[in-house]
């Protein structure tokens, strides 16, 4: 289920980021790092009586700034307002309505997006009668906060998740395969996409997507639906410097990933394995998405015998959390390869899809234990009695143990591995999910 965007937005200096930490530090869970992955605290993957979100912090905005560090952050503060489904708008009570509040909340009614508008700062009874004066905003009840104290916190946030869109997916999805084609600017992500939609000739439809810049393309290709999700409109007639742009593209990507069934990391071969890149790899790897590495403009690589293999472990060192992606040398301008994408894209749905049966998944986790005896710890030795899969998209699976302590996290990811090697899994991430099997004698 795709999660909702909330993007928390608002002038300078009002506590945007201040009630981001408490809710994703306190509150709110927040999802751990992944070893071997960069990434920004950008946004936080959250939940409030069960509805799970994500949200994204953003940068001050001042509407008429021509400061060029003002001037980006705004920009990055509308390109998260472009895909949030819902709108965060926090304004400080201490200063009390402004014209700046004003600018931003226009700016805000054009979206026709809902927007929750919350009046932060409000530490005490004297205070709270500066809040009436927002509803000139024309932007409903305002919510009375303390993001430092954390007050109010549990009414804003029962309003906001009322916003949210219905998690259920149309008919008309069914049967599609969603491809996120992701990468920083200018690695050749339309070219791709246009390689993808003009050899086939199977264009069913172009759909607005969800951001302003973003087109879905529905191709059919031997029988088979996917639906192309293009993330290549970063650049804007009016954008700012490159360096913010690639900055904040990670905000569109995010949700790309989010709708995808299967992601296609772009990598331009000129310039090799970039931060951003790695970012965007991380997302995928995350979210639990079948991800296959393009490495494009294959054709302006001069080339030895040892070339490709090079580059291959160049991509396997930076992107070593997520070493089951396979690679896919190309180049969308001249075709090179770009027919054997969607057979790939196949595979490795497929076996994000993939079910094993309890008996044959018993059998490989038993083989494995032979091979390679579990861990033991203080004369204590590891037992698993039987493992289970609960989930595809990834495929996830429960193993039962004695004692979850003492199973280390190299033997976790041996069996992982073992697992890989049994049944493919080729360009998908698994979980394992190690729980303990309690004891029939108190129940």
């Amino acid at each position: 289920m795709t999660k909702p965007l909330v993007a928390v937005v608002g002038r300078p200096n009002v506590g945007k980021s201040t009630l981001f930490n408490k809710l994703a530090g306190r509150r709110i869970a927040i999802v751990e790092d992944t070893p071997g992955v960069t990434r920004d605290r950008l946004y936080a993957d959250c939940e409030w009586l069960n509805h799970a979100f994500t949200l994204i912090d953003t940068g001050g905005i001042e509407p008429e700034s021509k400061d060029f560090l003002l001037s980006a952050m705004r920009r990055q503060a509308e390109l998260a307002i472009e895909t949030a489904d819902v709108i965060l708008f926090l304004c400080d009570g201490r200063d009390g309505l402004t014209h700046a509040d004003a600018e931003v909340a226009d700016m805000l009614r054009r979206t026709e997006k809902p927007v929750v508008l919350c009046v932060n700062k409000i530490d005490n009874l004297n205070l709270e009668d500066a809040v009436y004066d927002f509803y000139e905003l024309g932007l409903g009840t305002p919510f009375a906060i303390s993001a430092g104290q954390g007050l109010g916190l549990g009414d804003m946030l029962d309003e906001l998740v009322s916003h949210f869109p219905e998690s259920a997916a149309g008919e008309e999805d069914e049967g599609v395969i969603h491809i996120a084609v992701l990468g920083k600017p200018n690695v050749g992500k339309s070219s791709l996409v246009n390689a993808l939609l003009g050899e086939e000739r199977s264009i069913v439809s172009d759909i607005a997507g969800t951001t302003r810049d973003s087109i879905d393309s529905d191709l059919l290709h031997d029988g088979r639906r996917y639906r192309i999700i293009d993330t290549a409109g970063l650049r804007r007639k009016r954008a700012v410097e490159s360096e913010t742009i690639e900055r904040y593209s990670v905000i569109r990507s995010l949700a790309a990933v989010r709708r995808s069934d299967v992601c296609l990391i772009v990598i331009d071969a000129t310039e090799g394995m970039s931060e951003q890149a790695v970012k965007i790899a991380g997302y995928c790897h995350e979210e639990g998405k079948a991800s296959i590495v393009i490495v494009n403009k294959w054709d302006l690589i001069e080339k030895d015998t040892h070339t490709m293999e090079a580059f291959k472990k160049d991509v396997k060192r930076e992107l070593a959390f997520m070493s089951y992606a396979p690679q896919l040398y190309i180049s969308a301008k001249t075709g090179q390869r770009v027919n054997k994408i969607l057979g790939m894209v196949d595979e490795v749905y497929a076996q994000t899809m993939m079910r094993v049966s309890t008996g044959m998944l018993n059998d490989v986790i038993d083989e494995a234990v032979t091979v390679t005896e579990p861990p033991s710890d203080k004369g204590r030795r590891l037992k698993i009695y039987y493992a289970t899969q609960v989930a595809v998209q990834p495929p996830a699976f429960v193993l039962f143990v004695n004692d979850p302590d003492i199973l280390h996290f190299s033997y976790k990811r041996y069996l992982e591995n073992y697992l890989r090697k049994s049944f493919g899994l080729t360009g998908t991430p698994l979980k394992l999910i190690v729980r303990k099997k309690e004891s029939k004698k108190n129940s």
